[in-house]
């Protein structure tokens, strides 16, 4: 399997993993709301601990997109950034990995 492929298998389980357990909440929750939702993420310390994990790999994940979706002039791909915070990076991240390697393939074969 190729690392592009892989990409997007990871992405495909970041998506899949991560609503699996959002749907759950949605389904036996009686507040829904997003501030409930946050206020139940930082309810314990490991819960505190890997939000905080996230969100330091977020801004490190937009650090290093958002220059490297210009150098190769993906300029669209910037709608991952939104879509982090909307369905999650465990699934942007590897979506994006997907379409860069598909555009430095698309280099190489230009070059050829």
């Amino acid at each position: 399997m190729s690392r592009k492929y892989l990409y997007l298998l990871l992405a495909i389980l970041g998506i899949s993993w991560t609503w699996y357990y959002n749907i759950q909440f949605f389904q036996t929750a009686e507040d829904t709301s997003l501030s409930n939702f946050i206020d139940q993420c930082l309810t314990t310390l490991p819960a505190k601990s890997i939000g905080a994990d996230i969100t330091v790999v977020c801004f490190t994940f937009f650090a290093w997109m958002i220059p490297e979706a210009f150098r190769l002039k993906m300029k669209w791909s910037l709608v991952l950034i939104p879509l982090t915070f909307m369905i999650a990076i465990a699934f942007t991240f590897p979506l994006f990995l997907f379409f860069r390697e598909g555009k430095l393939e698309s280099l190489q074969k230009q070059n050829l």
